[in-house]
């Protein structure tokens, strides 16, 4: 029995021209992501396979679906990473309900600050992550280790930062990462990041 397989498309970059991060940069970057694209399309092709051929106890079945986690998530995280960066970044606006829902969630815009450079700061690869609870429209800061592990669970993504070393190693040394992310946090676009907030109803 044949099984359809959607085709995910690759979406373009377009946050060039950053403060800090060289179009060079994000370029070489931009290749890694158009293979985790292609890696979610070739597992999803041969789990496919697998599914019509009737292998679904096998062991290629079971580490093709392990694989895809990783895969998947690389995709869509650098995805929401790319999209939360633009030229012309700057500081949060106070007016922002982005804003509000920080203070709210950690007391200052300059103690969340310092909370999410933390954990962008931990040793080893992963992600720093801003999430909202969709049950009570708090924020929370996480460190995301190999793009599936970690994640809370029903959470939403408001900021996302890789920490990866392949996202500033073409203009940063790999002990540089705190400049890293001072460019990066000059480039952040509020405006997808305050847009991703979901409306808590009492």
């Amino acid at each position: 029995m044949a099984t359809s397989v959607y085709e995910y498309k690759a979406v373009p970059i377009t946050s060039l021209g950053l403060l800090g991060l060289s179009d060079e940069q994000i370029k070489q970057h931009e290749k890694l992501y158009n293979g985790y694209v292609t890696n979610v399309n070739k597992l999803n092709t041969e789990i496919a396979q697998l599914l019509g051929a009737s292998k679904e106890a096998s062991p290629e079945f079971a580490e093709l679906k392990r694989r895809l986690g990783f895969e998947y998530n690389g995709m869509i995280l650098h995805e929401l990473y790319f999209s939360n960066m633009k030229s012309d970044g700057g500081e949060l606006p106070s007016s922002s309900p982005l804003f509000a829902r920080i203070v709210e969630s950690f007391g200052s815009y300059e103690t969340w600050e310092k909370d999410f450079k933390g954990v962008a700061k931990m040793r080893g690869v992963g992600w720093a992550i801003l999430y909202q609870n969709p049950a009570n429209g708090l924020l929370s800061n996480h460190w995301i280790t190999l793009h599936e592990e970690g994640h809370p669970a029903g959470y939403v993504p408001i900021l996302i930062m890789d920490i990866w070393e392949h996202a500033f190693t073409v203009d940063y040394a790999p002990t540089e990462r705190a400049k890293y992310i001072d460019a990066f946090f000059k480039n952040i676009d509020w405006t997808v990041a305050a847009n991703r907030l979901v409306q808590i109803h009492p």
